[in-house]
């Protein structure tokens, strides 16, 4: 898990087929890596990879077909700016919201314009994601959390501040880049509730609706 507060900029410094998928190596700038061992997860522009070498100066994943058809990873190159994020600790901090880093659909970013000293950025999302977005809910891009602004159908905006454009990739977004898109988690869940029947949309969450669905105060 992850929190979607980007902790650096790395770059992508190899990129290598092996056994017909991809090698990826990144190195992670300002990112600190004396806490990370082999086997641990670090969000790349917000999807979720397994480290599985560290050579000193940033990681190796192995980056599967089933991610590369579904992520922006399969346009990155050499010297691909990407957000890094280190996976959750129980002393972490939770200054974004909870994120899986399991990317559910790419959006395309649709406009760019300045706000004062923020950008505005409206992203048009895949047709089956759009009811997860909500204004002023939470939304991940990149690996980055963000609350949303504004939704037009499947189109929503973002305001994003100087420290948010600076830090991360965003500063590299024009019209027509791909973006990595995950939606609230709690989103789902509570589309998943609402569909089996368990939450009467009427009568509200009641004791009986918790121990039906299974939860327990002993």
């Amino acid at each position: 898990m992850f929190t979607g507060i980007i902790q650096a900029v790395g770059e992508v410094a190899a990129l290598e087929q092996s056994g017909g998928d991809l090698k990826l190596r990144i190195k992670t700038g300002k990112l600190p890596l004396a806490d990370v061992q082999l086997g641990d997860s670090i969000a790349t522009n917000g999807v979720c990879l397994t480290v599985t070498e560290l050579p000193g100066d940033g990681y190796w994943a192995d980056v599967s077909n089933e991610t590369l058809s579904l992520t922006s990873l399969k346009q990155i190159s050499i010297g691909s700016p990407v957000n890094l994020e280190k996976s959750l600790t129980p002393t972490t901090a939770l200054g974004g919201h909870l994120v899986s880093g399991h990317v559910d659909g790419l959006g395309t970013v649709v406009a760019l314009s300045r706000d004062a000293r923020s950008w505005r950025v409206s992203i048009e999302a895949p047709a089956d994601l759009a009811r997860y977005i909500a204004p002023k809910g939470s939304i991940c891009v990149d690996g980055t959390s963000l609350t949303v602004n504004s939704v037009s159908g499947a189109r929503f905006e973002l305001n994003i501040i100087p420290q948010t454009w600076e830090e991360t990739v965003f500063s590299e977004y024009a019209v027509g880049t791909e973006v990595n898109l995950e939606v609230d988690i709690i989103a789902r869940y509570l589309e998943r509730l609402l569909q089996s029947g368990v939450v009467p949309t009427s009568e509200g969450i009641t004791l009986d609706t918790l121990k039906n669905a299974g939860y327990h105060s002993d």
